[in-house]
């Protein structure tokens, strides 16, 4: 009988550290001139590599599908202005799935949103507080700009979502966990040693 505890207990602590290998989904996707661009990869750095993206409106009517590229990255150029929604499979239990509001889509396509969008509330003054008007621009200084700011954001948007996922509550929680563990079985040596003398 004390064989097969062992054995348990082993195999117990040999899967234990399993929980540790776990990562989680990090997607995202932006305008990219005409295109709808976005990325799909894991917490820990590793990106989808050539994996099949579906494309639906709001409904759930497939609206059409892309492919990843060797960075996690795809492009779909948009043909209707209503809400995109970009989903994954990428195995084991991870989905992702990521949203682009008409309205956003509309503008890529230079077109009026097909869905409504919710009107912000205030008065024209407060609306009108934080927007801000380029007309010193021509288009093709807009596009080259935007072009320049994506390329960019791309690693900086990997390392935010990185940071994200490693640097939670629950990992500080836990790190405070094991410290207050610490003092207490101190704590509880000095006692013992202290009642043997």
């Amino acid at each position: 009988m004390g064989m097969i505890r062992r054995f348990f207990l082993a195999l117990a602590l040999v899967a234990l550290p399993v929980a540790g290998l776990a990562h989680n989904v990090i997607s995202s996707v932006f305008p990219a001139g005409s295109d709808i661009e976005g990325e799909i990869g894991f917490s820990n750095g590793e990106m989808a590599v050539d994996l099949l993206v579906e494309v639906f409106d709001a409904g759930g009517i497939k609206l059409g599908e892309t492919m990843t590229d060797q960075d996690g990255f795809f492009l779909y150029t948009p043909t209707e202005a209503v809400t995109h929604v970009f989903r994954a499979d990428l195995s084991a239990g991870h989905v992702a799935e990521m949203r682009m509001p008409a309205a956003d889509v509309a503008a890529i396509m230079g077109v009026a949103a097909s869905e409504p969008d919710p009107v912000p509330e205030g008065t024209p003054e407060e609306l009108d507080a934080g927007t801000v008007t380029i007309a010193a621009l021509t288009d093709e200084e807009r596009a080259a700009i935007a072009e320049i700011v994506r390329r960019e954001m791309h690693p900086l948007r990997q390392e935010i979502m990185a940071y994200k996922n490693h640097n939670d509550f629950q990992s500080i929680l836990g790190g405070i966990g094991y410290i207050v563990g610490l003092f207490g079985l101190g704590f509880y040596l000095a006692a013992r040693r202290r009642l043997a003398a």
